[in-house]
């Protein structure tokens, strides 16, 4: 089975079920592939938004109907949904919208904004907003990185999985980093609860 071959089978179904869950790196992977015409930018941008959207949906129904449930089985979001309650305190109209470029915030964001006083008629529109800017923004991201990738290298077919493997591995070090980050906060905050 060859790389055109995998990314058409698979791809906007990757796309879609990696938005679901988070993936800024899936979204550039998938308008880096729309570059090479393996797939359809606006198809790549469309299976984001359906993904993004769903799952921002699902997270929100759970911060509504099961908050505490789920916070005592994840006491890693407690720092990061004060910080989301925070903002959303402040800016909520325009923290709805743009929740999903705060790297950290992304996943745990529409759980608070399910816990809040903000009702879902208001959130359904607002999340259908910024899902479809974050899709249009990062998936547009990942095509020009394959334009400006062309521009410096010259033939990017010799080198396109070597660029795929690349965007994959700097998404998976961010994650690793982030985690690590988070991980220590909340091994730190507990350690000095705990004196």
């Amino acid at each position: 089975m060859t790389l055109e071959s995998i990314v058409d089978t698979y791809g906007y179904v990757a796309v879609l079920l990696g938005t679901f869950l988070e993936g800024e790196t899936i979204l550039v992977l998938g308008g880096f592939a729309a570059h090479r015409g393996y797939l359809a930018l606006p198809g790549v941008i469309l299976a984001a938004f359906i993904g993004s959207l769903c799952g921002d949906q699902l997270f929100f129904f759970l911060g509504l109907r099961h908050s505490q449930a789920v916070l005592a089985r994840r006491p890693a979001w407690k720092a990061r949904a004060d910080q989301a309650n925070r903002l959303l305190e402040r800016f909520r109209t325009p923290f709805i919208l743009i929740f999903r470029f705060l790297y950290g915030l992304r996943t745990v964001s529409p759980f608070v904004i399910g816990m809040s006083s903000v009702p879902a008629r208001q959130f359904i529109p607002l999340n259908a907003i910024g899902a479809l800017v974050w899709a249009v923004v990062v998936g547009t991201g990942g095509y020009l990185f394959g334009s400006a990738l062309e521009v410096v290298i010259g033939e990017v077919k010799r080198y396109e999985v070597e660029a795929l493997l690349a965007i994959a591995i700097i998404g998976i070090l961010v994650w690793i980093s982030h985690f690590y980050r988070r991980r220590k906060r909340t091994t730190s905050s507990q350690s000095s609860q705990n004196s």
